[in-house]
Order: C-alpha cells, then structure tokens, then sequence
C-alpha cells in the first residue's frame, strides 16, 4: 500500500471513529446460566414506540430500560415497577463478589448501585419503581442473584403485580410477578 494511500485510510478512521459495535462495551457482556424461582423470564423488547417511563419495560427496543426517564443504566441494569400500588417492593442484586446492593446499602464495590428507592426517594413522580445498575463498563465476571421481595403490604391488594426489567448487555429480559404476601421472593440468577 502505497504512504498516500495509508494517510488516507488513517485520516478516514480517524475521522469517522471505531464502528459502532466495536466501541459497544455491552455488545461483550452475556448472560449465561441462567436459573430462575418463581418466575419466567422472557425476552422484553416490546417494539411499541417511544420510549415510556417508570414501566420496567424496554419499549424502543434499543436495549435500554427506561432510558430519559432519570433512572441509571449501564451494561448491567435491574428495574422493577409496580405503578400505584402502596405496597413496598424491594430489589436486591448480589454480585460474584458477595457485594449486595438494596435498600441499605446503596453502592457495592463493583460498581452496582441502587439509584432509585420509590415510593420513598426525591424525584419518584408518584411512581414505584426500583432501579439497580452497574456504573461502568467492566462488570465483575461470576454469579449474580437479583431478588424481587413483598417487604410490606401497607393496605394494599394481593397480589401485588409487578414488572421485572433486566439489561444484560445488548439484551434485554424481564417478567411479570405476582406476589402475594409480606415476604413473598422471586428470583433469579445468571453468570458472566
């Protein structure tokens, strides 16, 4: 290859940047392994417009939960919603580290953080959703637990429905719940 025509092709990348999918982090992260109880989880690319907030649901189908709607994401996100019910529903994710992220400990040293606790947060809007994501692009590679608990009913209906949204990488999964008494679990596990 001639030098003129190496510039070129240099001057060409360096223009236009690495293609989309290789500067991707998610596009390296896959579930496998996984294993649930209590639950069914399904693909949960709902292809129904624009996006919609507070709804654990990926409606653009770009691989995202619930993305301009002031919830974190990254390569690993766990939300759950259950609209206007006053019952309150925890989510815990524990990583291959033992590192567990809930209501009373927000932050893991793997990066996984609890970044909304509705109803009990500023910023919920009215809506009850939880949200757990990993800040950064390097997840820790191992086991991890996601738990779906009925902590307290506070007067409300059984049962209770909610909606399990999971990003793991590019894909996205979720389910719906019925839980049915204070202390009901649904969980799931799954390996990088």
């Amino acid at each position: 290859m001639s030098l003129r025509r190496a510039l070129f092709v240099a001057a060409v990348v360096a223009a236009c940047g690495p293609s989309p999918k290789a500067a991707d982090p998610s596009t390296k992260v896959k579930a496998k392994n996984l294993e649930a109880s209590g639950l069914e989880l399904q693909m949960a690319c709902m292809p129904t417009g624009p996006e919609l907030c507070f709804n654990a649901i990926d409606d653009n189908c770009n691989g995202v939960i619930d993305e301009g709607c002031g919830v974190g994401t990254g390569v690993l996100q766990f939300t759950v919603a259950w609209g206007d019910s006053p019952a309150d529903v925890d989510l815990v994710v524990t990583d291959p580290n033992g590192g567990r992220v809930y209501e009373g400990n927000r932050n893991a040293p793997s990066g996984l953080r609890l970044d909304k606790d509705c109803p009990g947060d500023d910023g919920c809007h009215g809506q009850n959703i939880e949200n757990v994501f990993l800040d950064g692009l390097d997840p820790p590679k191992g086991k991890y637990q996601v738990e779906v608990r009925l902590t307290e009913l506070r007067g409300a209906d059984v049962p209770v429905k909610v909606r399990l949204g999971a990003r793991v990488g590019s894909r996205t999964f979720g389910a719906e719940l019925l839980l049915k008494g204070s202390d009901d679990k649904k969980s799931f596990s799954f390996e990088l």
